[in-house]
């Protein structure tokens, strides 16, 4: 009995809540049991008595059902027209600064990434293997700095070795100073001298006279890798100004170098500081003055250029030496040419 009484207080808050459907359930119950009792105990009438009962039950528990049906229909209305005129209302212009969070949201992300693919090498090993990684597979090279001592020493060389070993094309962009404007060879040479007076990874000091010879001797190899490798197209310009910086550039990355060996700064294909850069090499080289590298059939150099072979080659091409050079001088920009040696060490 306690065990009922217990259950009843626990179904009583229920059932009168939902009175009718307790009621439709009571009598959905009701009729069951009704329906299958025998006609015989309604007397003799006993099978439309029985009938009689089920019929009106069954009308009363579907009047209870519509019942509650209509009683949680009005209670969704209100709810319902609350999400339909607020939350649902709002929804565009919910959906509009979502919109506007996302593409903020990919537009700093886009830029934070440019940013840390912009690096800081901080060591002769750490440049040296930077540019390693762009020359790898690389179809094109833009340089624009002094006189171009790194890209004869290693730069050229490895990348036309490497595209005549797959058999492709390189395209090839020189920006050095101008050897025959004094001026500016002074002004570099005073720059060099000012930041350290002693020999560089070179094992030489600069002076005027050897930024021009180390610009003529830019200008020699362009040439003599010209006549050498078909699928190279070459392009060099003379500036009358100087620049404290180096750029190299290649289709992975550019690479920005400084008088400090030890020191350089790097940025991957793709990214703001990559284009811009690449931007500022083309613009520059247009301004600057072409050496005709298309009359590089005109004047044959040797794999080991002779002295009438150099200075014919900057006669016929516009740029020619100083009259103050000998034989000597000469020889010394030959050597430059094909056996510059590493300013980095490596």
């Amino acid at each position: 009995m306690a065990r009922f009484m217990a259950a009843m207080k626990r179904t009583a808050p229920w059932a009168a809540r939902n009175a009718d459907g307790a009621i439709a359930l009571g009598l959905a119950i009701v009729v069951g049991v009704l329906g299958i009792m025998p006609p015989e105990i309604f007397g003799s009438k006993g099978s439309d008595i029985q009938r009689q009962l089920v019929t009106a039950s069954t009308l009363v528990i579907m009047a209870l059902v519509a019942t509650a049906l209509l009683r949680d229909r009005a209670r969704q209305a209100p709810v319902e027209k609350t999400i339909t005129s607020g939350a649902l209302a709002e929804l565009p212009v919910r959906l509009a600064r979502l919109e506007e969070i996302d593409s903020l949201v990919h537009s700093t992300r886009k830029a934070l990434d440019s940013l840390q693919l912009v690096r800081v090498l901080g060591s002769r090993q750490e440049i040296a293997h930077a540019h390693a990684e762009a020359r790898k597979d690389t179809s094109r090279w833009s340089f624009k700095g002094g006189t171009g001592t790194y890209l004869r020493a290693v730069t050229l060389p490895a990348c036309v070795a490497a595209a005549r070993r797959d058999k492709r094309h390189l395209t090839v962009r020189i920006e050095v100073v101008d050897p025959t404007n004094l001026e500016v060879c002074e002004t570099y040479a005073h720059y060099r001298r000012s930041l350290s007076d002693a020999p560089d990874g070179t094992g030489e000091t600069w002076t005027t006279d050897r930024v021009r010879k180390e610009s003529y001797a830019t200008v020699l190899a362009a040439f003599w890798h010209r006549q050498r490798y078909g699928l190279l197209d070459i392009e060099m310009g003379l500036s009358s100004t100087m620049t404290t910086f180096r750029w190299d550039l290649s289709s992975s990355r550019l690479i920005m170098t400084v008088e400090d060996p030890n020191r350089a700064m790097t940025a991957l294909a793709d990214t703001f500081y990559y284009e811009n850069c690449d931007t500022e090499l083309r613009l520059s080289f247009e301004q600057a003055r072409r050496v005709p590298l298309d009359r590089y059939k005109r004047v044959p150099l040797g794999d080991e250029p002779t002295i009438e072979e150099v200075q014919e080659l900057f006669e016929h091409i516009g740029v020619p030496l100083p009259k103050s050079y000998d034989g000597r001088d000469v020889v010394d920009i030959a050597r430059k040419a094909l056996r510059a040696l590493d300013p980095y060490g490596s």
